[in-house]
């Protein structure tokens, strides 16, 4: 498995099915009072989709950079967690310890994600 694309691919469908459980899990814990905690879980089969998509030679380019879209579209939709994942980390009071511990795990996941899209995109130039 030394193809850059087959490993970003195969990282997108790693970490979409991780961002799954995630966000079938917040949606559990919250008692499923919100949908939104479902985002993740959305965010995840998309980029599981595109994984699966990538791991075929003709359609690998497109379906990394999607992966890479939607990588980025995720961190950037999570940061405005940092404050209450700043608070966490100091000890200090948040309305729901669930949600900022789950955009916390999408922030980082996603941010796995681009890296991997950048190595990608490196390796291909």
């Amino acid at each position: 498995m030394s193809d850059p694309g087959e490993q970003t691919a195969t990282l997108g469908i790693v970490v979409g099915a991780i961002l799954a459980v995630v966000g079938i899990a917040a949606y559990v814990l919250s008692e499923f009072a919100s949908a939104t905690a479902l985002i993740p879980t959305i965010f995840g089969a998309i980029i599981a989709i595109l994984g699966t998509i990538g791991r075929t030679e003709n359609r690998e380019r497109l379906a990394v950079y999607g992966i890479g879209l939607f990588a980025a579209l995720g961190v950037l939709g999570s940061l405005r967690a940092v404050p209450d994942i700043v608070a966490l980390a100091t000890g200090d009071a948040v309305d729901s310890v669930v949600a900022p511990v789950t955009q916390g795990v999408m922030i980082v996941f996603c941010l796995v994600l681009v890296g991997g899209v950048v190595r990608y995109v490196g390796a291909t130039r």
